[in-house]
Order: structure tokens, then C-alpha cells, then sequence
């Protein structure tokens, strides 16, 4: 049985890293894939092994709290080596990897050095170029890590404010996918009514798991048909209270810009709308919530074309900032 090793910081990982874990995974029979990590990192250790362990679901990855020193000192590959005689379970046989300390690292250890990508010119993509400016970068970002680096949109207020075609025509100006209000699909097999507190959940618990779902799939923004502080505020509007569970798992959703759809344009009825005699008190509460939080946001009103104009002016500021 043949054995490899793969080793890096991935902060991020990219698509070099992918190719550079599958080249090996295609080289060897068992591969081990050691994480260093420091607590100053600028992404969490632990959410980069789950990021690893998802890229290389049949590797075995082991993480190293590297307190090691920098290279320039002159115990820097003594000490490394001592690190890794300890963290693997065996020497393996081969090591990969696309920088010189492949080379160091197997004299030291005894094993065979592979070489991959060492020019860069099959994916031409470092993680500090990646750091320097992730959007710019976004196709070397793999599914998994996408949604840490992705910028979401929340498109937020009363009913019948024009929300859901906003959404979409966002979406397909800046070619991206969106996020559905979850409600209304679930609420179309129920003749449009929201019965109790278990709706909410389910509202709620079904809007989240599409969101995140969605941010693998999104270009640099992923734009939201509400969110759950909407959830909250529809729970206490028809119910007169909402868990606790609720506020915080929407104070946890974090949104880097709303766009609050206002009240000036007609109100058209279906069998899912219920105030429209309140859209003043809906929209006040609205903002309330938001501004409680401190949440960013930019009111979007007028005609339907200048609404659509001043969302995408809007959104190129976020995504240029």
C-alpha cells in the first residue's frame, strides 16, 4: 500500500489546494492531510479542518497547532520535524506539494518529494492573493468555503412591495442565484395560512437551510427574499409572541447590506397578505428591528425602474468597497 502526505495552512483553501489534495489522493492508497493552525490565524483553525475534511472526505486529516517558529530561525526545520515525527500516526511514503519545502521536508522525514503545479500554471492561485482580494478571485474559491467570503444581500420590508421580483432581477443582473421567501412555498400547500407557532419554525428552520445552502452555490453575492428578523416580526404580528430560539438564530444570520423596499407603490392582494391596512406599522417595526441591531440598510423607493437602478448602485458600492 502506498502512503502520502499533503500539508499546508489553507487559509483559505482553493482550487490549488484541490487539485493538489486530488492529484495526491490519485497517487497513493492513503493520504494523510496535516492543518496547521494558530489561534492568531485570520480563519479559525477549527473551521478550515471542516472545510479540509469536506474537500477530502477519504483522507485522514490531522490538525497541528503549529506554535512553530518562522524560518528564518535556525531550528525552523528541526523543529518542524519533531512536530510532524509526533502528529503522524507513520512516515509516509511520498509528500506533495507545490512549494521548495516539499523538498526539505522529505530529507528530513525520509520520504519520496512529487512536485505539483510548482509553477502555479494549471491554477494560477496563491491564498495570499486569494486574502487580498477575494471577489476578484471568486472562481478559485471551492463551493465549501464560499459561503465565509460571500456578500449577501437581504431584500427586507412589508408586503406587496415589490420584494420577490427585486430579488430575482438582482440575481440576474449580477449573475447569481437567490434565496426564495421560504414562507410562501410552504404556505401555497396551505391555502396561504400561517396556523400557529410550528409554521414558524418551519418558516424559519426551512429559510435558513436554503440560505445556506445557496451561499455554495452564489457569484460573490447571494441575494435573500427576507430573512428571519422578518420571521420574527410576523411571528409576533400574528401571534402576539416569538421564541427565543427565533431572535437568536436571526441575530446569528448576518447580512452585509439590506435593501428595505418602501410603501409607495399600489397594494396587490393574494391569499398570503394580511395588513393591508398596517403597511405603515409593518414598515416602521421593520426598521425598528434593523436598526436595533445596527444592521445596514438603504431604503429603495420610487418607481419600479429607479428602485431597480438604486438596489444595483447600492450593490456595486458593497462589492467594490
Amino acid at each position: 500500500m502506498t502512503t502520502g502526505l499533503v500539508l499546508g495552512r489553507f487559509i483559505p483553501p482553493h482550487l490549488g489546494h484541490q487539485y493538489l489534495i486530488d492529484f495526491a489522493q490519485n497517487y497513493v492508497d492513503d493520504l494523510l492531510l496535516v492543518v496547521g493552525t494558530r489561534p492568531t490565524d485570520e480563519i479559525d483553525g477549527e473551521l478550515r479542518v471542516a472545510w479540509i475534511k469536506e474537500m477530502a472526505p477519504w483522507a485522514r486529516v490531522i490538525r497541528v497547532n503549529d506554535e512553530n517558529p518562522e524560518e528564518t530561525d535556525p531550528r525552523y526545520w528541526q523543529i518542524w520535524e519533531q512536530t510532524l515525527r509526533a502528529a503522524l500516526p507513520y512516515i509516509p511514503d511520498f509528500i506533495f506539494a507545490s512549494e521548495d519545502y516539499g523538498w526539505k521536508l522529505a530529507e528530513l522525514l525520509g520520504m519520496e518529494y512529487i512536485p505539483v503545479n510548482h509553477p502555479r500554471t494549471l491554477v494560477p492561485i496563491s491564498a495570499t492573493r486569494l486574502r487580498s482580494n477575494p471577489l476578484q478571485y471568486w472562481q478559485y474559491i471551492p463551493p465549501v468555503v464560499r459561503p465565509h467570503y460571500v456578500k449577501r444581500v437581504c431584500i427586507y420590508g412589508p408586503e406587496s412591495t415589490g420584494k420577490s421580483t427585486l430579488t430575482i432581477d438582482l440575481a440576474r443582473h449580477f449573475q447569481t442565484v437567490f434565496v426564495e421567501e421560504y414562507a410562501r412555498g410552504l404556505l401555497d400547500f396551505k391555502n396561504g395560512r400561517c396556523d400557529d407557532l410550528e409554521d414558524i419554525a418551519r418558516i424559519a428552520h426551512g429559510h435558513r437551510a436554503s440560505t445556506q445552502a445557496l451561499a455554495r452555490q452564489a457569484n460573490r453575492v447571494l441575494f435573500c427574499d427576507t430573512d428571519l428578523l422578518t420571521t420574527t416580526v410576523w411571528s409576533n404580528a400574528l401571534f402576539g409572541t416569538c421564541p427565543s430560539w427565533l431572535y437568536e438564530a436571526a441575530d446569528a444570520m448576518s447580512y452585509d447590506l439590506y435593501l428595505v423596499t418602501d410603501i409607495d407603490v399600489p397594494w396587490v392582494d393574494d391569499n398570503q397578505r394580511f395588513f393591508s391596512d398596517q403597511r405603515q406599522e409593518f414598515l416602521d417595526r421593520c426598521l425598528q428591528v434593523l436598526e436595533q441591531r445596527n444592521r445596514p440598510y438603504i431604503r429603495i423607493s420610487g418607481s419600479w425602474d429607479a428602485r431597480f437602478a438604486k438596489a444595483i448602485r447600492a450593490v456595486e458600492g458593497l462589492l467594490q468597497a
